[in-house]
């Protein structure tokens, strides 16, 4: 069974930083597209990042293009995404999502993702 346990959320104020992780259990992130999602009060979840299989390629979405970074650590088996230069647009609930190349239903930089996390809440104040 797929598990993916998001951590690291919290509240900061405008300017700050958070660094989310996501730990999965019976799926192996390193042979697989993951990737990080958000969704704010009202909207629609979208898309925020990914990491390739291989990790070669990265994505962002415009909105976080150069204050977020993803990454993996094989060895723990977990993605991170370590956030900077926080807005209070970036107040959202944040998915880890890992690729079901069979039955995923949501698209994001060409990986089809299909396993969620819970999410974790990141609040950022002016």
């Amino acid at each position: 069974q797929v598990q993916l346990v998001e951590s690291g959320g919290g509240s900061v104020q405008a300017g700050g930083s958070l660094r989310l992780s996501c730990a999965a259990s019976g799926y192996t992130v390193s042979t697989a597209c993951m990737g990080w999602f958000r969704q704010a009060p009202g909207k629609e979840r979208v898309g925020v990042a990914t990491i390739s299989r291989g990790g070669g390629n990265i994505y962002y979405a415009d909105s976080v293009k150069g204050r977020f970074t993803i990454s993996r650590d094989n060895a723990m088996n977990t993605v991170f995404l370590q956030m900077n230069s926080l807005k209070p647009e970036d107040t959202a609930i944040y998915y880890c999502a890992a690729e079901d190349r069979t039955y995923g239903r949501s698209w994001f930089s060409g990986c089809r993702f299909g396993y969620w996390g819970q999410g974790t809440q990141v609040t950022v104040s002016s």
